[in-house]
């Protein structure tokens, strides 16, 4: 299962052709796609007064993965060691981390920050 961040949804929002586009039609065709309850509301609240509807009944379609206590205490052990690394990370980022990690799902971001971690080994990345 892949964990599809904001970044990637809106690059194949923006562009049915693009490689995110093509890449995640054919995952969503698979039921390979989770979403991460951040990244629905990030898209949400990013969507037009228009759009919104439809993009809801779509993204209603998926399987959302939310928090546990589970999830909050693995972001918070991520804080100490990432600190200890010399590195820091994004609440929303922390959070979607945990969620795939929760879940043993790869992440599909374009956000450098999901690279760091998984150089930390927090996460496993997806490149189609």
């Amino acid at each position: 299962m892949i964990a599809v961040d904001t970044s990637v949804w809106v690059a194949a929002l923006r562009s049915a052709e693009s490689v995110e586009g093509r890449a995640l039609a054919r995952l969503l065709d698979d039921d390979e796609v989770l979403l991460p309850i951040p990244v629905r509301i990030e898209l949400l609240a990013g969507a037009s007064n228009r759009d919104r509807p439809a993009l809801r009944r779509v993204l209603s379609a998926l399987p959302v993965m939310a928090p546990s206590e589970t999830t909050w205490g693995l972001v918070e052990g991520w804080i100490e060691r990432a600190g200890r690394a010399g590195e820091r990370f994004g609440f929303a980022d922390l959070l979607i981390a945990a969620l795939a990690a929760g879940e043993g799902a790869d992440i599909w971001s374009r956000d450098a920050d999901f690279r760091r971690m998984a150089r930390l080994g927090f996460v496993t990345l997806f490149v189609p």
